[in-house]
């Protein structure tokens, strides 16, 4: 890796840790934070929002099935006339990703702090790209956010709240849908075990942090159901998300108080 690789992902890390720092500061003297403590941007000199894009989350364990509804539903929007785009976290061709991509395929080893903040700061790196595209119009689809990194990271032993913190300020999903698969259902669908945290019993403990961190806004839907009803499903969901997008819905930011 170039010495200029290595000077950006140390800055990235920087960032990172200074963030969790300075949000951990924040809080110290406050009680323990809602799990949807979200803070509204405020747009200068405008009472309502322009039409935007919708910011639409998937997640779940390891082979729950995201990527291929990823894929299915942006196809379905674009039949319909939508913007739209299908992103994914980790992105792995930044500079920070690669470093991630290596860890992930077991090439590197890193410590589980270090590997969080990294995972943190590649969503940083997308932050203003993720808003440039909402504001013009443009939905995402993405596949895992911060509530994966935080997930992983806390079900390895690391405190939820110092995970929290360096993704306080990321934009804040409109929908996130939760893909929902035993752990031992979703260790029986092939190609698994072919990255480092597709282990059961380590999933077993990421499925008990998911439910840790979701709340009364994010939509279930079973990843146990055929392709085609999992889809069905998702497209009924998406579309009353796009549209109240659409008609000025704010921005809000992640775990703000």
């Amino acid at each position: 890796m170039t010495n200029a690789c290595h000077l950006t992902v140390s800055k990235a890390l920087n960032f990172a840790k200074v963030a969790a720092q300075r949000s951990l500061s924040s809080r110290s003297n406050l009680p323990y934070p809602s799990k949807c403590t979200l803070k509204q941007i405020h747009m200068e000199g405008n009472k309502k929002c322009d039409s935007r894009g919708a910011l639409i989350v998937l997640e779940g364990l390891d082979r729950c099935g995201k990527t291929s509804q990823c894929s299915r539903l942006i196809s379905y929007l674009e039949e319909l006339g939508h913007a739209v785009e299908s992103w994914r976290f980790p992105d792995r061709n930044t500079g920070v990703g690669q470093m991630i991509s290596s860890y992930l395929a077991n090439k590197s080893h890193l410590d589980d702090h270090a590997i969080h903040l990294l995972f943190s700061a590649n969503r940083w790196e997308k932050r203003s790209l993720m808003e440039s595209k909402l504001r013009s119009g443009t939905t995402l689809i993405v596949d895992r956010y911060s509530f994966s990194g935080v997930a992983f990271s806390s079900a390895k032993g690391l405190d939820m709240e110092w995970c929290k913190a360096p993704e306080a300020g990321l934009l804040a999903p409109d929908l996130v849908v939760y893909l929902d698969i035993s752990p031992e259902k979703a260790a029986e669908r092939g190609g698994y075990g072919g990255e480092r945290y597709e282990q059961l019993e380590f999933q077993k403990r990421v499925a008990q942090s998911y439910k840790m961190l979701s709340d009364a806004t994010w939509k279930i839907v079973d990843a146990t159901l055929p392709i085609e009803d999992v889809q069905k499903q998702l497209r009924q969901i998406i579309m009353e998300c796009v549209l109240t997008c659409q008609q000025g819905k704010p921005f809000v930011e992640l775990w703000q108080n």
